[in-house]
């Protein structure tokens, strides 16, 4: 008989498997930098840890790198991983690739070459261009002009023709570079004596990570957040996988972990930035039920960030900075009782000094 998990056993899961009722993670122990932490924005990859305990590295340090990686967004890693995360993120097949690299699949095709090999030839490519750090922009422009025409596109938001976005973005790991830290635009840099990992360990396999960090799940749920094909992720799905239901439907979780599913309620409040692990779960409707909400967390463009009490995401949180001051607007989605309020910004406060910035006042839209 199949166990039946409850939606607040699942995010209760979730958060302790994410270490976010940590009031102090080592950076060597930090869960989610086995599958790595997005880092977009200002209180991104860095700030994700922060929530987490960790004593966040000074930026530019050799403890931690960023790379492009999962849908060639940009992410945190320990340094010394990237060997082993570099083989752990590479495409499953050509199928796989063809699915990573969107709208350059077809044009590569026609012209008869496979999406792997178009990974490939852009990485040697980059490899021999940055000796250096360069800047995104110069990158880009030189490689089309070396690049044969199925690898470039006429870009109508720039007005210049350059290679696909994602190719460019999924070889960079391939030829051993990295983002500078802190660079917007990015700059790319080579990584010292960088050679990947000829297997992937357990540790870092992608499938079993989001089991372990986001889980129960589905195959489709992993799938679509490692912008895979469900037959691919299907065809790598562990065997220890244990299925459960939550509400109804099928779902799997490992089964080391599978007993922590009934560990309680998590006692934590955190102000999670708005690409945050937690938030990247593909099952958005057990997250947030109501599709206003929804929506209002997830919008296209300008996301906020997400107020997490007890496990639940409880209301938005947005920044307002001006030069080394800080506001933050928080609009609740429920009663905010004096001890939360407080709690909240005794978070509030930690953000400012993440940010070097002062706390000038948590303005609450109830």
């Amino acid at each position: 008989m199949v166990d039946a998990v409850t939606r607040a056993e699942v995010l209760a899961f979730r958060a302790r498997a994410q270490q976010l009722d940590s009031a102090s993670t080592a950076l060597a122990d930090a869960a989610v930098l086995d599958f790595g932490v997005q880092d977009t924005g200002p209180d991104g990859g860095r700030w994700a840890l922060a929530v987490r305990g960790v004593d966040v590295p000074a930026e530019g340090g050799d403890e931690l790198a960023t790379v492009w990686t999962l849908r060639g967004a940009p992410h945190l890693y320990r340094r010394g991983d990237l060997p082993a995360v570099a083989a752990a993120v590479e495409p499953f097949s050509e199928v796989d690739a063809a699915r990573r690299i969107f709208d350059a699949a077809k044009p590569l095709r026609a012209a008869g070459i496979s999406p792997l090999t178009a990974l490939d030839v852009v990485a040697a490519a980059m490899r021999e261009l940055v000796t250096g750090p360069m800047g995104k922009g110069e990158v880009s422009g030189r490689l089309a002009e070396v690049m044969d025409e199925p690898y470039l596109r006429a870009c109508r938001s720039c007005q210049a023709t350059h290679l696909y976005e994602q190719p460019f973005r999924l070889a960079a790991l391939r030829a051993g570079l990295e983002l500078a830290a802190g660079t917007s635009p990015p700059v790319l840099q080579p990584l010292p004596g960088f050679t990947r990992a000829a297997s992937v360990p357990e540790r870092f396999d992608v499938v079993r990570a989001c089991l372990r960090l986001l889980g129960p799940a589905t195959p489709k749920q992993v799938a679509e957040l490692l912008d895979s094909p469900v037959k691919e992720v299907k065809a790598r799905w562990p065997a220890d996988a244990v299925e459960v239901a939550v509400g109804g439907e099928s779902r799997w979780v490992l089964a080391a972990d599978e007993k922590r599913l009934a560990a309680g309620p998590v006692r934590t409040v955190r102000l999670l930035g708005p690409f945050d692990l937690f938030l990247q779960a593909r099952d958005r409707s057990l997250l947030v039920g109501d599709q206003a909400r929804a929506k209002a967390l997830w919008p296209v463009l300008g996301r906020p960030g997400a107020v997490l009490v007890d496990g639940e995401i409880a209301g938005l949180w947005r920044p307002r900075a001006s030069g080394a001051k800080l506001r933050l607007l928080v609009t609740p989605w429920r009663p905010v009782p004096p001890a939360l309020r407080a709690s909240i910004t005794d978070q509030a406060e930690r953000l400012a000094a993440f940010r070097q910035a002062r706390l000038v006042s948590v303005d609450f839209d109830d």
